[in-house]
């Protein structure tokens, strides 16, 4: 798998096109924004984008959805304790942090532990609520891979004082799910550096 990583919106949001070479498939993770250089790489490329996955819905992971489905009318995937905030302007801070409100509400909704087979992919989302309610990650096994959104980053983990923040349960999340995975597992968190489990397990101050 080949993972390229595109910072993007008003805050510097990692966002992740995952492409299987082979295949010359590829979904995309948290489309912070949508600019015209975003669309050209994919279609330059030759990818066949197959699917969208949202880690949360706080707004400078969402705020391309709209543009990006114009070109590639996929699936949009999210954590079913996240509907609520992705369809409330206020609960997912776009109104308060970007002074423009934005929702989303045709996301195809995922369970815990659930498997999504996209772009020859094998994809398990994890819960992992603290940073918003319905927060998660994708885990790809067989890629050794995780993308962790705002809830684990390099030395650091995802604020919890915005709507539906808990940081008891981010810690929790990470601590009895994440921390299980192996310590070689690479994070691609979405803001800052990637990482990996064993690394955050020996230097992550908050945990």
């Amino acid at each position: 798998m080949k993972i390229e990583n595109f910072v993007l919106g008003p805050v510097g949001t990692n966002c992740y096109i995952a492409a299987n070479e082979k295949a010359k498939e590829c979904f995309i993770v948290d489309p912070a924004a949508c600019p015209p250089e975003f669309i050209s790489y994919i279609k330059n490329s030759g990818l066949d984008v197959k699917a969208v996955l949202l880690t949360h819905g706080h707004f400078d992971h969402i705020m391309g959805l709209d543009r990006l489905l114009e070109e590639f009318p996929v699936p949009v995937y999210a954590h079913e304790a996240e509907k609520e905030l992705l369809g409330d302007a206020k609960l997912n801070a776009s109104l308060s942090m970007y002074g423009q409100g934005y929702i989303f509400s045709d996301a195809r909704y995922v369970a815990d532990g659930q498997e999504l087979k996209t772009a020859g992919e094998k994809i398990r989302v994890i819960y992992t609520p603290g940073h918003t309610i319905g927060g998660c990650c994708y885990y790809l096994p067989e890629e050794n891979v995780l993308f962790s959104g705002d809830t684990l980053f390099k030395a650091s983990v995802g604020r919890t004082d915005l709507p539906t923040g808990s940081m008891g349960q981010l810690v929790r999340s990470i601590k009895e799910k994440l921390f299980l995975l192996p310590d070689e597992m690479k994070v691609y968190p979405g803001h800052m550096d990637e990482t990996s489990i064993g690394y955050e397990k020996k230097y992550n101050p908050f945990l």
